[in-house]
């Protein structure tokens, strides 16, 4: 844990200077004033660079002075392993990753049956210090026998903590060898040891010859420069007798089958008298011969070559390294600091391997003789085990008596380019739970990579609001489609894995049916067979264990009967988990019988395929991010943790990239076990792996893998900087990864794993209280509709980021609940504890703020790894210890350094100190403490990077960057979720992308890691960061930002706009207090009387006393609507009192600083949006869009249609004069969008207006091909649009020849229990759009795309109607008869049906209400038997049998019966099917050209 002394500026060269992070060790108990703290500091020190640098430290080893040469290590973990590498001996020891001490240190002291350290890479630490800069006091690991504090005081080695190891690495990187001392107070050092002056291989070689594995067959006599104990454990496992012999021993005359020497530290070129001995076998001996690291260099300096010392050293665990005989690369283990000169490179010598990054030589051999080395560590301890086939190709060559050197040949596949001019792009579809907008990032990603190839790039995504389905732009498709294109665009490649499940598939199915062959369409990537290798449970089973590797105990079956009998044998509970599902749909954890029966038979609606598991919930859930290339190149970019054991989805977990508890040993064994299986399954591109591993063993299991771009794909992209889907892109045409850059450093290679200097904590963002009878536990089938992610140098400061990121309203780590909730006066802690929920992380928060459980009985309650829970109980301690300090007046600048380090916002600090929040910025302002802006390079600073993807941290000493553009601040739209989707991100990128046609630098904030605009090459500085006041406000003054745009994310930033125009923001647009006037709906209501336009009649409310009495004057229904929401947040129709009370406290509870108004709600009234631009209160363009649903539900969740579809002229007239009077009343600049209601005499009102993009922009904006946000944008910045292309008020237009329908996506199957009606409140997670020649066919390939499966003439439906719409019903059920559809309706509904001359109506019964007749069949149970194709269900609040009326509305959705509850769209759909005949694959961009004036409509046809 870190904190700050804030005693700091920035370095400066030749001169002294105090350089103060904080501190990573924080001890228990302790004394402020009279204050007794939780959390107290320990003793400083301080670390001195020869340069007159000095950082101050806190100590947590031995507090011993001492001094070496300062060097940085990138590896993520392996800190036991890197301190008794006797390579590091007479050096500081700086890791870059900068949380430390996680696992502890194992019993350091056990060995082997050889003697060998089992634990350790030898009998001692070696280097004289250790600098990190967070030290995790409490440790936890099973492994574990002590913390590496105690470790390093026991060894008398010194260690500091809370120093900027980023800022040290970069010290190092650009100045070469440094030397350094670590310094307490009463122990000064007057010079500074150079220990490259002096032979430190006598210092830690052999002193005498050792012998191990004694009596194996082969005598490897090793020369100690000073060996890792892995490396004799290498040769003794392959049958090696080793006899290790000091580094000045005479080898010469000694017999022996093979000749190996060891790495070791400092100046190879001093050790002259092993050189000579080396020199002498080469000339005159014709064993075998291996050096590894300094036995490279010194095989080298025998053989004739010079050595040199490198500028920084190569030093961690995932260094490039190619092999110039087999073209093959490799990541490795490397710690060396010379390296050998190859320009002068004897006659009989080639260079074996060289560094893929900076070129430097990596190996030698010799072309006569059997002798050849490794400058990298292929024995790996720690670090990747990639090249351990090393010391195989060394031991047959011992064994064969092999006279030249012998290679292993690699299992190479075709690398050839693939020829393919024109690829077929699938996208995802609309957002869903599950599949939401990681995949529009993976498909943009992958247009560009392919673009950037030349090759021509056709895309298939209904996704009207994703950026890729863009129409123009560099980075665009060069088609776009929304519907089948094959037989049109002829393409001679397809790309399957960057459209998440449905794209595979669908690519899949493209297959099996022949039309890819049928077309000579080649699969680029993974091929299908290896595909459905992965997606079929049984298979995947098999192939696994034809590789020896784990799994569950699992068996794949095909029907409930035989899940049942499986459970049987497995023993419960079981984790049932569907074939060919994405996001866990239709998985389940099933406690018993009746629970197995449930999950399977919602899971067998899906699938054909349902996996039986052997249960594993406690363990430990691990994911790794794999790439491969056609060459069988093999990488792990990312390994990611669960904070939640396995049984919640991945998607549904707190996670953490990189893992924090795991050791090297777990590490790298599960990634040596994800490129094993990656290679068994041939996978080409991209694909993710996800483990159980227990949490108190090395026993692990394979869950699943997805041969494709997922979800984890986009977090791992994002938490690294590393481009997975572009990578993935280029590797498809059979490029290989050593051809391609890495982005961010411009010089290196792509092929490397990515060093994180920080952690990413992603978090995800549910709605779950938006669903009526909907759980709120979470498990295997995931339910978050969105996520965001935080970037922090602690595990505290992200975790808090993150927490704040899910929800405004959430502070922190706290125990209050989001959105003003209360905790139920009879709330279960235990059970809140016990089972996962979107809120267990504020339930645990309550325990440990309460003293109500210890960290080791969560752990018992939770399984969470006690290392996370004893993180979070240090903040609620140190919050405890603030609001003390806080009352008896006691708190520093260090705790307020300290504070801020810990993640804690200006908000918290206001609730602890009872004071406001702007008291408490300006407080801290004053004290100096404002965050560091720092880069996500990929390297962890071991390469100058040139990348503009930033990130604000308290826990550093300086920025990164520069801050000269002054540019123009976009805010983005933050998590999606239901309301604000990808349809923000597409307004955030057109906005980006104006500023940067125009030539403005742009600066972007936003934390979605689903999102293109948080793609770092989209604007010139890109901040991961919080859309918070304070946040915004950091990065406004740091970049002296110019201007802020707010409109085009959503309302997120639109809430910002007032409080930071009163903070001295310059927001460009309509000004921040008219979008107030808009936002607060009582004063909104009273300027539309003051300008004389229609509104509903409409009160502000003050009391419920004062709700109900205007309710009774108007009438009931009436519409309850909070102010400064989006997506309709406890905005509902109340149709009496009781309904009314409770509607009210729900709007008071979503926000309660803002007034809650209450409207006459008119039935039957259409609804009409404007989406519009104005430029100083005049409309420069607009589109107007009808809902296909009457008023009353959620223009969210409606079905659009452009151009409008019933109203006539006049009514559109009326509507641009209102929208006029609007924009000229609140003086609009930029978007904005009004609704209306035409009621059914023609009379038009106002329902809202948003001064801001709405969610329709990417719909009118791509369906008219003009871009309203980059309008929007130009008229913010003074930019004179070009008129000609703008739909005005003078000069509206609207598509002629066809129409455009946008149709809502939900996500029913995910919500278990949800009622699937839709409301007044937003329900829908993503949308489509579609086009066809008319109404019908627009509509019909709108609803396909969703997923709605079209009922087959001759099938059966099942009809249930609410009495009030049975007349108007009736033509509907009458052309169902005649198109041949079997009927079937509930009793009621049957008999009305009959005596209206619709004959052979079947009747059905309710499942609780009482039927007439008892004999006929429940409708539920057909609907289960899936007896119907659809499920026609149109019920009101007056209804009698609401609980019947649900569960038939359920139970379609369970057995994937396609369902449809709106009269408007039932009419609709069933006028279309005589149209299905006429739906043809005609692009949008085929139909946009022929647009006209409005006053020559198009007939509708």
């Amino acid at each position: 844990m870190l904190i700050s002394l804030l005693t700091r500026g920035l370095p400066l060269t030749g001169t002294k200077q105090l350089v103060t992070v904080g501190v990573g060790a924080i001890s228990r108990r302790g004394l402020s004033g009279g204050v007794a703290r939780r959390l107290v500091l320990p003793n400083k020190a301080r670390l001195v660079l020869e340069d007159g640098t000095e950082f101050s430290g806190y100590s947590f080893g031995a507090d011993r002075s001492s001094s070496g040469e300062v060097v940085f290590n990138t590896g993520l973990t392996g800190y036991p392993e890197s301190l008794t590498d006797p390579s590091y001996r007479g050096q500081i020891l700086v890791l870059t990753y900068p949380i430390v001490g996680n696992y502890g240190v194992p019993d350091t002291q056990a060995v082997d049956e050889n003697g060998l350290r089992l634990n350790v890479e030898s009998d001692a630490v070696h280097v004289t210090g250790l600098i990190v800069q967070d030290y995790s006091v409490d440790h936890s690991h099973w492994k574990s026998a002590h913390s590496l504090s105690h470790w390093l005081k026991r060894e008398g080695v010194p260690a500091l903590s809370g120093i900027d190891t980023r800022l040290l690495t970069k010290r190092i990187r650009d100045r070469g060898t440094l030397l350094g001392k670590i310094e307490f107070s009463d122990q000064p050092l007057a010079e500074f040891d150079n220990p490259n002056l002096r032979n430190l291989t006598a210092e830690v070689s052999t002193k005498e010859v050792r012998i191990f594995g004694k009596g194996n067959p082969h005598k490897i006599v090793a020369v100690d420069c000073g060996v890792k104990h892995n490396m004799i454990k290498m040769l003794c496992a392959r049958g090696a007798e080793v006899h290790l012999v000091p580094w000045d021993y005479d080898f010469t005359e000694e017999p022996y089958d093979g000749l190996f020497i060891t790495n070791g530290p400092g100046d190879p070129a001093l050790i002259k008298t092993t050189i000579d001995n080396i020199r002498k076998v080469i000339n005159t001996r014709n064993e075998p011969a291996f050096g590894i690291c300094c036995g490279n260099q010194l095989v080298g300096l025998a053989a004739g070559c010079t050595s040199y010392k490198m500028p920084l050293g190569n030093r961690g665990h995932n260094q490039s390294v190619l092999n110039l005989v087999t073209k093959q690369a490799f990541i490795t283990s490397q710690n060396h600091g010379f390296a050998i000169n190859t320009d002068n490179l004897p006659f009989g010598w080639r260079p074996l391997f060289i560094n893929a990054n900076d070129g430097s030589n990596e190996g030698l051999m010799c072309t006569e003789k059997p002798i050849f080395t490794a400058q990298f560590h292929p024995e790996a301890c720690g670090g990747p085990t990639d090249t351990q086939f090393l010391f195989d190709a060394f031991i047959e060559m011992v064994k064969t008596k092999s006279a030249t050197v012998i290679m292993p040949e690699p299992r190479l596949m075709d690398a050839r380019r693939v020829p393919v001019a024109k690829v077929l792009v699938l996208g995802s579809g609309g957002l869903s739970i599950g599949q939401a907008g990681e995949f529009d990032y993976s498909g943009s990603q992958a247009i560009k990579a392919l673009k950037e190839e030349g090759v021509k790039t056709v895309l298939m995504n209904p996704n009207i609001a994703s950026v890729q389905t863009n129409a123009e732009g560099e980075k665009q498709a060069d088609m776009v489609y929304f519907l089948p294109v094959i037989e049109r665009e002829k393409p001679d490649g397809i790309l399957l894995s960057m459209g998440g499940q449905t794209a595979l598939n669908v690519g899949i199915e493209l297959h099996e049916s022949g039309i890819l062959e049928q077309h000579n369409v080649r699969v680029l990537g993974t091929q299908i067979h290896d595909i459905k290798l992965t997606e079929d449970r049984e298979t995947f089973a098999e192939e696994l264990m034809r590789i020896n590797e784990k799994l569950a105990p699992s068996v794949a079956v095909t029907r409930v009967s035989e899940a049942i009998k499986a459970a049987h044998d497995i023993g419960y509970p079981v984790m049932v988990r569907a074939a060919f599902a994405l996001g866990g749909l239709g998985s389940g954890l099933a406690k018993d019988e009746a629970s197995l029966v449930d999950i399977c038979r919602k899971a067998f609606a899906i699938t054909n395929q349902v996996l039986i598991e052997k249960s594993l919930l406690g363990w430990k859930e691990v994911e790794y991010e794999v790439v491969r290339d056609a060459a069988n190149n093999c990488i792990t970019v990312c390994n990611m943790e669960n904070f939640d054991p396995l049984g919640v989805h991945t998607g549904d977990s707190i996670v953490v990239a990189p893992s924090q508890t795991l050791s090297n040993e777990e590490y790298h064994m599960l990634r040596e076990t994800a490129l094993k299986v990656i290679r068994h399954f041939n996978i080409v591109g991209e694909c993710n792996i996800q483990y159980a591993l227990h949490p108190h063993s090395l026993e692990y299991c394979i869950i699943e893998i997805n041969a494709r771009l997922s979800r984890s794909s986009a977090l791992a992209s994002k938490a690294t900087g590393y481009p997975l889907a572009f990578i993935a892109a280029k590797l498809s045409l059979g490029i290989s990864l050593p051809e391609i850059k890495n982005a961010t450093t411009k010089v290196t290679t792509a092929c490397f794993e990515p060093s994180l200097d920080y952690i990413t904590t992603k978090i995800p963002r549910w709605d779950l209280d938006r669903f009526h009878h909907t759980p709120k536990e979470i498990g295997s089938a995931m339910k978050s509709v969105g996520e965001i992610m935080a970037i922090g140098r602690t595990f505290e400061e992200s975790l808090q980021k993150a927490l704040r990121m899910t929800h405004p309203s959430v502070g922190g780590f706290e125990s209050k609940l989001p959105m003003g909730k209360q905790y139920p006066d009879n709330f279960d802690l235990l059970e809140g504890l016990q089972v996962p929920s979107n809120a267990r992380i504020h339930y645990i928060c309550r325990a440990l703020e309460q003293d109500l459980m210890t960290v080791d009985e969560i752990h018992r309650f939770t399984q969470i790894d006690r290392w996370f829970l004893h993180k979070l109980k240090r903040i609620v301690d140190y919050r405890k210890d603030l609001e003390q300090l806080g009352q008896a007046n006691e708190t520093t600048s260090e705790d307020w350094g300290l504070a801020k380090k810990l993640g804690f916002s200006d908000k918290q600090l206001g609730e602890v100190f009872r004071k406001p929040v702007s008291e408490v910025r300006a407080h801290r302002l004053s004290l100096g403490l404002t965050p560091y802006v720092k880069q996500i390079d990929t390297m962890a600073a071991e390469y100058p990077s040139y990348t503009n993807y930033l990130y604000c941290s308290y826990n550093a000493a300086e920025h990164d960057v520069a801050f000269t553009d002054k540019g123009i601040m976009v805010l983005g739209c933050g998590p999606y979720h239901i309301g604000s989707s990808v349809e923000f991100d597409w307004c955030s990128v057109s906005a980006i992308r104006c500023l940067n046609a125009l030539g403005m630098k742009s600066i972007v904030v936003n934390y979605n890691p689903e999102t293109v605009s948080t793609d770092f090459d989209e604007c010139d500085r890109l901040y991961f960061e919080e859309l918070s006041q304070e946040r915004v406000l950091d990065i406004y003054q740091l970049e002296s930002a110019s201007n802020c745009i707010v409109s085009v994310g959503g309302q997120i930033p639109n809430t910002l706009a007032l409080p930071l125009h009163k903070a001295g923001v310059r927001i460009l647009g309509t000004h921040p207090t008219k979008i107030d006037d808009a936002e607060d709906r009582a004063k909104f209501s009273r300027i539309l009387d003051e300008i004389g336009v229609g509104q509903a009649p409409w009160r502000a409310l003050t009391s419920e006393k004062e709700a109900l009495e205007f309710a009774e004057q108007v009438g009931y229904p009436c519409l309850v609507r909070p102010s400064y929401i989006l997506s309709g947040s406890a905005m509902n129709v109340a149709y009496g009192p009781q309904e009314l009370r409770g509607f009210l406290g729900q709007a008071a509870a979503v926000n309660a600083e803002h007034p809650v108004v209450l409207t006459k709600f008119i039935e039957n009234s259409r609804e009409v949006e404007c989406d519009a631009v104005a430029s100083n209160g005049q409309v420069v363009a607009h589109a107007l869009c009808e809902h296909v649903e009457n008023a009353g539900v959620h223009s969210g969740d409606a079905t659009l249609v452009l151009p409008p579809h019933t109203i006539n002229e006049d009514v559109k007239a009326q509507i641009r004069d209102v929208v006029k009077r609007i924009a000229e009343r609140f003086s609009i600049t930029g978007p904005f969008n009004t609704q209306f209601l035409v009621t059914p005499e023609q009379k038009v009102l106002v329902i809202e207006t948003n001064l801001r993009a709405s969610r329709s922009f990417p719909f009118v904006s791509k369906t008219l091909g003009t871009d309203f946000i980059a309008t929007a944008t130009k008229v913010m910045l003074g930019v004179e649009p070009d008129q000609k292309d703008l739909y005005t008020m003078e000069n509206p237009r609207e598509p002629v020849g066809f129409v455009g329908i946008k149709a809502s996506m939900f996500s029913w199957p995910r919500l278990k229990a949800a009622d699937p009606l839709l409301r007044c409140e937003m329900s829908s997670t993503g949308e489509v759009a579609c086009y066809g020649s008319n109404l019908y066919t627009a509509f019909l390939k709108a609803l396909q795309s969703t997923g709605f499966r079209v009922p087959p003439k001759g099938s059966s439906i099942l009809i249930g109607v609410q009495k009030e719409f049975q007349a108007v019903f009736l033509p509907t059920a009458k052309r169902l008869c005649d198109m041949g559809y079997q009927l079937y309706a509930t009793e009621a509904t049957a008999q009305w049906l009959s005596q209206n001359g619709i004959e052979n109506v079947r009747p059905v019964g309710w499942a609780f209400a009482q039927n007439i007749d008892k004999n006929i069949p429940v409708a539920t149970k057909l609907v289960e038997d899936k007896v119907f194709s659809l499920v026609i269900n149109l019920p009101n609040n007056r209804s009698k049998f609401l609980q019947d009326n649900y569960l038939i509305r359920r139970t379609a959705i369970d057995s994937a019966t396609p369902l449809i509850t709106n009269f408007q769209v039932c009419a609709l759909l069933v006028e279309a099917l005589s149209h299905l005949d006429s739906v043809k694959p005609e692009s949008l961009y085929h139909y946009r050209s022929r647009l006209a004036p409005v006053s020559e409509p198009a007939p509708v046809a």
